[in-house]
């Protein structure tokens, strides 16, 4: 029976992200041990979290009857330091995703009878920027890619008076391309003042000599500039859902009349205050990933698998019928993400995981591909 309640118009069409499919479902729906299944489908560290958070969270479980810190004052005097920023320029998400809806709140709420405002993303960008688009009822402008990355002069020429938001995320999810720096610091400079840039830096922890944005938020040079980051990836908090992003002083405080009281829980804070001291444990992960995607870059080629050469922590290839291929790998207990949602349903992408788990990812894929 259809809902009486006068529902917003704009959910009819509003797309539902597909996260991976955790071990646990598919254990239960295929009848193997959970401890037999190996899932490479989210980007997550096959390390798990750092050791240092692990032992921090211990000591704080004992406190998870009050409420949290509602400022993250400790984390946030900490990740001001490392940066070489203000307090006042980071705001803290549940996950980077929120810092994305903060972001749909402030600038594409209702605007009376004018104009519906636009948001400017590439071709395979990461989901859930259409996603937040739709959901304040904006317009999506999706320029295509080039070599499945960003083109930004096409995404430059694509903004309109009305534009509000232009999303880049740079290594990008789900294709894993690096845009080059001359080309980044130019569309940096050229997008216009009264639009937001939102650079997605959710994967800048894998490269070896990222471009220093921060810089510009520090010196306070582009105030229409706001760099997001994640605890997620190479800290391996993912379960924590904890975020930030790095911005001028006054959109900040903008942002922060957004955010709801409390949505960085006391373990969250905790772990991510204890990780940003563990650099062995991002060492590790960091030579851990670039030795795994060497080794799928040199199988495919073996193959004769397109692929896309990654900058991230996962790779993505070309093996014909994408959802038939994930669901033979699933069925051999290695789950990995196909990308029909992502208009690539040729295409599967793989996580790195540990060295014994990418073993065991090639070896299946050799047997589906037979």
């Amino acid at each position: 029976m259809p809902t009486p309640l006068p529902l917003n118009p704009d959910l009819k069409n509003l797309p539902v992200y597909q996260p991976g499919r955790p071990i646990e479902e598919v254990a239960r729906e295929l009848g193997l041990p959970a401890a037999d299944i190996i899932k490479l489908a989210s980007n997550e560290n096959p390390f798990g979290p750092s050791p240092r958070a692990l032992a921090a969270m211990q000591k704080a479980l004992a406190g998870v009857n009050l409420y949290p810190d509602g400022n993250a004052f400790y984390l946030k005097q900490k990740l001001a330091g490392k940066l070489g920023v203000e307090p006042t320029n980071l705001i803290l998400g549940n996950g980077s995703n929120e810092i994305i809806e903060f972001a749909g709140h402030a600038l594409l709420g209702c605007n009376g009878a004018g104009a519906s405002p636009d948001v400017v993303v590439s071709q395979y960008c990461f989901a859930v920027y259409p996603i937040v688009t739709k959901l304040f009822g904006a317009n999506l402008i999706t320029v295509p890619a080039k070599n499945y990355g960003h083109d930004l002069t096409a995404m430059l020429r694509a903004l309109t008076p009305h534009t509000r938001i232009v999303f880049v995320a740079n290594p990008n999810n789900p294709t894993g391309t690096l845009a080059p720096r001359e080309e980044v610091i130019r569309f940096v400079n050229d997008v216009p003042d009264d639009v937001l840039l939102v650079m997605d830096e959710a994967y800048l922890d894998f490269l070896d000599d990222p471009l220093d944005l921060v810089s510009l938020v520090r010196l306070g040079t582009r105030p229409n500039l706001i760099l997001m980051r994640t605890f997620s990836k190479i800290y391996g908090l993912a379960g924590l859902r904890i975020g930030y992003g790095i911005g001028n002083p006054e959109f900040i405080a903008a942002l922060e009349k957004i955010r709801q009281p409390f949505n960085i829980n006391l373990l969250a804070q905790t772990a991510a205050l204890a990780a940003l001291d563990d650099t062995e444990h991002v060492r590790k992960t960091r030579e851990n990933n670039f030795a795994g995607l060497e080794l799928f870059a040199k199988a495919f080629r073996h193959l004769k698998l397109e692929y896309v050469p990654s900058h991230a922590n996962f790779i993505l290839v070309r093996v014909g019928d994408g959802q038939r291929v994930f669901e033979a790998l699933q069925r051999q207990g290695v789950i990995v993400r196909p990308m029909g949602g992502y208009q690539l349903p040729e295409w599967i992408r793989i996580s790195i995981g540990t060295p014994p788990e990418n073993e065991r990812c090639l070896a299946a894929l050799k047997t589906v591909l037979k």
